[in-house]
């Protein structure tokens, strides 16, 4: 990343071009990129980030504040390689909008849905049944919960209210997944991309003071599992998660002190509808 100083002396750090990342290991030093729409709209002018602030009022994809908010420039990723100008894609589970806003900038018709709306043109409505007719999707994102960690919403019908570990090992969780992924199945075209962006989990287990131990719940393994029930796997990305939290000493000193690992990435799942018999 190149810098510059400003007038009163603070450096400020550009965010890099975005360009199709060619390997299996994704890495960008910002959870949003430079939006083409903004730089046309503020005289060609590159934006810049601030410490934590981005600096030009509208710079972002989503809301900066919306816990769980997925990088912006994953899903720039995926649908540049995945998708044409103009192709129809959904998102089941919207969020503060991010998806809609990559579309826009890449010129692609973003439909979003989700149980708690954050803005206007996303739609009410549980990802178990999209009001989509069969076939009509180009592309589907899906960033789901991954367990209880997040409180999304009070709705009792929400997937993040599922514990995708316990006494159950998660049994409700994933057969909630399992209806959302045979939905996401049949809304997108025949021979059309999907992806699915999520995260293993680690808690520490409740017990004794100084017992130790923890749950570790692989949910990346189980939803692929599940994927492949209905699609054929494409590939698999490592998307390295920016989370400030991994740097903090008292973080990475409870890990090691605990015997547990942090989470450095994220699972970027690809897959393919492939209905017609004998071809991928």
């Amino acid at each position: 990343m190149s810098s510059r100083d400003d007038d009163d002396g603070r450096q400020r750090t550009r965010r890099p071009p975005l360009t199709v990342f060619p390997t299996t290991l994704w890495e960008y030093p910002s959870q949003h990129y430079d939006s083409p729409n903004m730089r046309r709209a503020q005289g060609d002018r590159p934006l810049v980030i601030d410490g934590d602030s981005v600096v030009g009022a509208g710079n972002m994809q989503g809301d900066k504040d919306y816990v769980g908010a997925t990088p912006s420039w994953v899903i720039w990723q995926l649908l540049t390689r995945y998708t044409r100008e103009k192709d129809t894609v959904i998102d089941p589970m919207c969020g503060s909008g991010t998806t809609l806003d990559v579309c826009r900038d890449l010129d692609r018709k973003g439909i979003g849905f989700d149980l708690n709306p954050q803005r206007e043109e996303i739609r009410k409505n549980d990802s178990r049944k999209l009001p989509l007719e069969t076939g009509s999707a180009d592309f589907v994102f899906i960033d789901p919960p991954y367990s209880t960690h997040v409180e999304y919403s009070n709705d009792p019908r929400c997937i993040g209210r599922l514990d995708s570990g316990g006494e159950d090992q998660g049994a409700s969780y994933y057969r909630a997944m399992d209806d959302v992924i045979r939905e996401i199945h049949r809304v997108l075209k025949n021979r059309r991309y999907m992806a699915l962006y999520v995260s293993d989990s680690w808690r520490k287990r409740v017990g004794p003071k100084g017992g130790g131990g923890g749950e570790f719940m692989p949910i990346g393994f189980e939803l692929f599992s599940i994927m492949r029930k209905y699609m054929t796997p494409v590939d698999i990305i490592s998307v390295v998660r920016g989370n400030r939290k991994l740097d903090r000493g008292n973080w990475r000193k409870a890990a090691e002190e605990g015997n547990f690992f942090l989470r450095g990435f994220n699972y970027c799942f690809i897959f393919k509808k492939v209905d017609d018999a004998g071809s991928a």
